[in-house]
């Protein structure tokens, strides 16, 4: 946010009730079926009854029991009414409730209270009511009972989870706004490209011959595909000529390389190679 941003933002300061700052409140977490039920019950509604027993010596007691008139909000839902509160302190933490009341539930408030009064009142837009509840001094976490309801209700939820999101369903009717792709561009980019490069023939088994012992002699061993960029033949036809005059060989350090055949090879030896290289510096001394 810019300077000139925070400048037009304008901060408005509103007065805190503390009137009930020292009140000690609960903070409880119940299970979602139970907030469903409070949330569709008018709020003139008993929705459950608390009741807390202590022993000396021992932590109270807390249990919950939902009222008739909660569980009639929805007879066909069957959840579990009576519930235990596990209570647990709270340390390390400064926890509070708040609640503010906006501007037209205060002018309602006001407009009744002028009529009891005798007298007209309304309140301005910037009136908003801020209370501080309490201060939270104790977590319950509300648990039902482990009886045949809840285990319904468990597995019911059990199985709702486990039911898969997407399902196949049968079409009646063509739907026009997915058609299948009858050719991927892709596939036709391919079949252009091999066209433009043409279809391999078979050249005359002598020419081909003739291509790779003129191969050879500069190297002594290729792999298949080299050959085929070289006599541009099909490889099962160049295969076929190469088992005649080449050998394949399987182990290291030429594995999966071809080789003339020892009758078609006339490579030098390395003492031909010194003879020839003595001849030819005789010679030179001589001269």
């Amino acid at each position: 946010m810019s300077k000139e941003d925070k400048d037009k933002v304008q901060i408005i300061d509103k007065e805190l009730d503390l009137s009930n700052a020292g009140r000690g409140v609960w903070l409880v977490k119940v299970p979602k079926y139970i907030a469903q039920k409070w949330e569709k019950a008018p709020s003139n509604m008993d929705v459950g009854k608390l009741r807390i027993s202590k022993t000396p010596g021992q932590k109270a007691q807390v249990s919950l029991s939902l009222t008739p008139a909660v569980l009639a909000l929805d007879p066909d839902e069957k959840i579990p009414t009576e519930h235990v509160l596990d209570v647990s302190q709270v340390t390390k933490q400064t926890l509070g409730v708040f609640s503010h009341m906006a501007p037209t539930e205060l002018a309602a408030v006001t407009a009744s209270n002028g009529k009891e009064n005798g007298s007209a009142a309304s309140a301005t837009p910037d009136s908003e009511k801020l209370y501080m509840e309490g201060r939270i001094v104790q977590k319950l976490e509300c648990r039902p009972i482990a009886d045949t309801c809840y285990m319904k209700l468990k597995l019911e939820s059990i199985r709702k989870a486990s039911e898969p999101q997407r399902r196949v369903q049968p079409i009646d009717k063509i739907v026009q706004n997915y058609k299948p792709v009858k050719d991927h561009a892709h596939n036709i980019e391919y079949r252009e490209r091999k066209k433009a490069e043409g279809k391999k023939a078979r050249d005359d088994k002598n020419a081909v011959m003739d291509m790779l012992f003129h191969a050879f002699e500069k190297h002594q061993y290729y792999n298949i595909k080299d050959l085929v960029k070289i006599t541009n033949q099909p490889i099962s036809y160049l295969k076929e000529i190469l088992k005649d005059v080449c050998d394949y060989n399987m182990k290291n350090p030429h594995k999966n390389m071809w080789e003339l055949k020892k009758e078609y090879r006339h490579y030098k030896t390395e003492e031909q190679k010194d003879e020839e290289k003595t001849k030819s510096d005789g010679s030179s001394d001589s001269e």
